[in-house]
């Protein structure tokens, strides 16, 4: 709590925060002691909620503060958690950091313009649009202005044999030890052989889900309830399960000591570093193994439903996004004639 006087006021003014909220106005008293007085019993009715006090107005780079408390004690997933402070990060450096939150509008928010990639922008607006639902939640304003996402393309490189080559003998020159460049290679030959999500599931695979007599992974978890489905081994990712288990009947297959879950949680920095070094693109990333295993299983087998199946997918739109078509195939059926015949161009 603090007591002051203003140069042209001859009234003792208060100011205190509650909740993450400013307070500050005038006792309207000239007398300290009756000033304090007033100023706690204004701070008392404050703590009770049933005092409308005159707040100062709170920008969004304040009220941020009670957000990214809420991120982090609320019972969210690390990678939500993560996404959220990411986008906080985005948000800090526009001009909508030192407005008045209450006065965003839709108009504010579609002049925003984001460096690199339309998901980075995608990630700093659902941020936005989460602050404001928490303080419309939290009776801070009366609504949420509307406003669209970026559209965003999908992924469209895959992380096929080429680019895995490329990527381990980049991986194998970086210096690092033995331990870690075998475990980057495993997932990433891991990730390509099961399509599994990196996070979700490659990540936290254990050894009692996984029916060794019958070549199959059993995925507990995933990001959808599709997403709980078994997967069946090729031989070149049995072949690191069984090295990674060892003498082990349970437990994580990828663990990790000083993560706190147990197990690793991400080689993004690695990946990074051997893309890098191999000159592969920037947007080339682990996922893109996940895109190359659904087009791989189709191009093979012709079957979309399978596709979706071990993919975790029950929208068809959602599983052809993983799909590649192959402009080999495409070029040798336009250029195909029956029985040698075709039209000459003049």
């Amino acid at each position: 709590m603090k007591l002051f006087k203003k140069r042209k006021s001859q009234f003792y003014w208060y100011d205190f925060a509650v909740g993450g909220q400013r307070y500050r106005g005038s006792t309207k008293e000239t007398n300290k002691t009756r000033a304090e007085a007033i100023a706690a019993l204004k701070l008392s009715r404050v703590t009770q909620g049933n005092d409308p006090l005159p707040r100062k107005a709170t920008s969004l780079l304040e009220f941020s503060g009670r957000f990214l408390d809420w991120v982090k004690n609320a019972p969210l997933e690390q990678k939500t958690r993560i996404y959220y402070q990411t986008g906080w990060r985005l948000l800090k450096m526009t001009r909508l950091a030192q407005m008045r939150f209450d006065k965003i509008a839709s108009d504010d928010v579609e002049a925003l313009r984001f460096p690199d990639s339309p998901s980075n922008a995608n990630c700093a607006l659902r941020t936005l649009r989460r602050m404001l639902n928490k303080a419309e939640e939290w009776k801070l304003i009366q609504r949420v202005p509307k406003f669209k996402l970026v559209k965003e393309f999908g992924r469209s490189l895959k992380l096929d044999d080429g680019s895995e080559g490329k990527l381990l003998a980049a991986a194998g020159a970086c210096g690092w030890r033995t331990k870690s460049f075998e475990l980057f290679r495993d997932i990433v030959i891991a990730v390509r052989e099961t399509g599994m999500r990196n996070e979700r599931e490659l990540y936290r695979m254990r050894i009692e889900n996984i029916d060794w007599a019958k070549k199959v992974i059993f995925v507990p978890d995933s990001k959808t309830p599709d997403g709980r489905r078994c997967l069946p081994m090729s031989d070149r990712v049995e072949k690191i399960l069984l090295e990674r288990r060892g003498n082990r009947p349970e437990g994580w297959i990828f663990p990790a000591r000083r993560s706190r879950s147990g197990h690793v949680t991400t080689v993004g920095k690695r990946f990074r570093e051997a893309r890098t070094k191999a000159g592969l693109p920037e947007n080339l990333v682990l996922y893109c193994g996940r895109h190359d295993y659904g087009t791989r299983v189709l191009q093979r087998t012709g079957n979309l439903a399978a596709v979706m199946k071990t993919m975790g997918h029950k929208d068809v739109k959602t599983a052809m996004q993983y799909q590649h078509p192959e402009l080999d195939i495409v070029r040798e059926a336009l250029n195909h004639r029956g029985n040698g015949q075709g039209t000459t161009v003049q």
